[in-house]
């Protein structure tokens, strides 16, 4: 606090700096150190550089926690990707190429037992998870933009081993009876595809995840009655976290496109996620209520180090919600087999689309076929 004959106001004297003391009069006694004069007259710059030094410590702190937290995500062995990984494909660097990540979204209805606390023992419970969300993430190797390509649950493909309907089921049934890397085998063989590396998220986490970040921003564009979860979705916006954000996404009853219906919701709730995320990036303590959200609910494959996540998202740090797409494999007919309602997808349009994944063109496939992508944020119900 300033006091009586000094003020924090007052101009400078002229002269050399270390001449005069702030009052005007000589400066501390004789052999007073240099640095001592320094740190008096200067306490403001001082003070700075010593709350820059701990924002950089702490800075490195977070750091150094962000990577403990990634490294202590639980991991499963995936066969199917390590042999991936032993092509010439698998033994260049991950930066500089374009990746294929599997993303899942598991869920055991009424259940506690996280996959990862399945998969501790290394082996898997068969139909104690299912995963209805199934999306391949195409990130290209210029790392400039973001492609995520949904599958439909009830796709009819060949599962191997499976011993139901000569090794047939829907897409789903590969990962509820042989777990993460009957999944990835089977979306392989499907899309001819080489996957890199495998994420699978809870859905109790999905939920605690929107909690962490306050909440989701949608639009519903027209109110409708949902009769299995016997809920009334109203028109307008609305912000949605926990239990009521896992209905949203889990909506099918009520949508005119029924399970295509549902996928889009998902894809727009993601949109809206990713939104939200993007705002809170540079906060640190909303990253950290994230980050604890995502490592305690996320498994991925045992080939993804804390490095490769690291420098993925340091590639990745430049894009923007408009540089992410959404796409669903196309539609060609519905079904029944053995009793079950199923969805074949289109031969040709499915092949060309996972042609120009394969080879990191997928802005032809889009530009071919525009309506692919998912609609704008005030048009999905």
């Amino acid at each position: 606090t300033p006091t009586s004959g000094s003020s924090s106001d007052a101009p400078e004297p002229d002269g050399p700096a270390d001449s005069l003391s702030p009052a005007g009069s000589s400066s501390a006694e004789p052999g007073q150190p240099r640095r001592k004069r320094f740190v008096r007259r200067h306490w403001i710059l001082v003070s700075l550089g010593v709350v820059l030094m701990i924002i950089i410590g702490s800075a490195g702190g977070y750091l150094y926690w962000v990577n403990k937290q990634l490294s202590n995500i639980p991991k499963f062995t995936s066969p199917t990707i390590i042999q991936n990984r032993t092509t010439s494909r698998g033994k260049s660097p991950e930066t500089g190429r374009a990746l294929n990540i599997l993303l899942l979204g598991a869920d055991n209805g009424q259940g506690t037992e996280t996959v990862a606390q399945d998969l501790k023992d290394g082996k898997w419970t068969p139909f104690v998870h299912r995963s209805d969300t199934i999306m391949v993430v195409h990130i290209p190797a210029d790392r400039k933009n973001v492609q995520l390509v949904s599958i439909p649950r009830d796709t009819w493909v060949h599962i191997h081993g499976y011993p139901y309907d000569n090794q047939h089921g829907k897409i789903n049934a590969a990962f509820a009876y042989g777990g993460p890397d009957l999944a990835v085998k089977t979306v392989q063989h499907l899309t001819h595809i080489p996957i890199d590396h495998v994420a699978i998220i809870d859905w109790a986490g999905f939920k605690d995840l929107t909690t962490a970040i306050g909440g989701v921003r949608v639009y519903i564009p027209q109110t409708f009655y949902d009769d299995s979860q016997r809920i009334t979705w109203t028109k307008g916006w609305h912000t949605f976290k926990g239990q009521e954000a896992l209905a949203y996404v889990r909506t099918r009853h009520g949508l005119s496109n029924g399970d295509f219906g549902r996928i889009q919701r998902q894809q727009n709730f993601l949109r809206a996620t990713m939104g939200q995320l993007l705002s809170q990036s540079h906060n640190i303590f909303a990253m950290t209520k994230v980050i604890n959200v995502i490592t305690k609910y996320l498994t991925i494959d045992s080939t993804w180090s804390a490095g490769d996540i690291e420098n993925l998202a340091l590639s990745l740090r430049n894009i923007k919600q408009p540089d992410v797409t959404f796409v669903t494999a196309p539609l060609g007919s519905y079904g029944m087999v053995a009793g079950q309602s199923i969805v074949r997808l289109a031969p040709a349009k499915s092949k060309l689309l996972f042609r120009d994944i394969k080879t990191d063109d997928v802005a032809s496939y889009l530009k071919k076929y525009p309506q692919a992508k998912l609609s704008g944020d005030k048009s999905v119900k």
